[in-house]
């Protein structure tokens, strides 16, 4: 990765994590008729954006959280409210994206979790649910023991690592799933790489890139707190209040 410092590194992540979602409410608006929530076609288009805002994009802004050099030094706590708080939006945004679809495959008769897609992204939610969920328990509540907090922090980290790769590779095969079966019979197929289709790979490319980037930024050593082993890192909440 460029020798960047990390604040100007978080500005441009910022702004490409708002083109991500700027490119998949214009796609929904602009070419899939826009937005509703009713069980139309247009509910359905709450599903990418939903989806990209928060398994993507917000969720990669909280793994970052613990790289912000204010972060660095003085207590813990209100970061980890911070990481915990922007995950716990970003599965609530991840759920009405789920809702979205049921929904509007039930209100049309569409079957359910048949396609590799459907799976994969439901998979990524109910890992990220467990994820949420070990993380506050173990480094939130005072009932962890220390030993078990450092035991699980590994484990914590790389499954958040995971994770984003999962909604990556969701979204991904999302857009492409989407795109094969609007265009199949329309004036323009796919294979015709019609203005659509073509807005639509670009967005699956951005998605790519900002995932990669947190990724990045995630494995620099440089970027990690520098006490981020010691053990008062691992100080859960109702202690940390005393």
């Amino acid at each position: 990765m460029l020798d960047l410092p990390f604040l100007p590194f978080c500005v441009l992540l910022g702004g490409l994590g708002f083109v991500c979602v700027a490119f998949a409410s214009a796609w929904c608006q602009h070419w899939r008729g826009g937005f509703a929530w009713d069980g139309s076609a247009q509910m359905f288009n709450w599903h990418p954006v939903l989806m990209v805002t928060g398994m993507v994009v917000l969720y990669g802004a909280a793994a970052l959280v613990y790289r912000l050099p204010p972060a660095w030094s003085g207590p813990k706590l209100p970061w980890k409210v911070l990481h915990g708080t922007l995950a716990l939006v970003a599965f609530g945004l991840a759920v009405l994206g789920l809702v979205a679809v049921f929904r509007f495959h039930n209100h049309n008769g569409t079957p359910n979790m048949y396609s590799l897609h459907s799976w994969l992204g439901l998979a990524t939610i109910l890992l990220f649910s467990c994820q949420w969920l070990a993380g506050f328990s173990a480094f939130l509540l005072p009932w962890a023991p220390t030993w078990l907090r450092a035991l699980y922090k590994p484990v914590h980290v790389f499954f958040g690592s995971t994770i984003l790769m999962l909604s990556v590779a969701s979204c991904m095969s999302g857009i492409n799933e989407k795109l094969f079966f609007s265009l199949k019979n329309g004036t323009m197929e796919y294979k015709r790489l019609p203005a659509e289709a073509v807005f639509a790979n670009t967005l699956g490319l951005l998605i790519l890139l900002f995932g990669v980037l947190v990724l990045g930024a995630l494995a620099r050593p440089s970027w990690k707190r520098p006490d981020a082993d010691s053990p008062d890192s691992c100080q859960p909440l109702l202690a940390a209040e005393r």
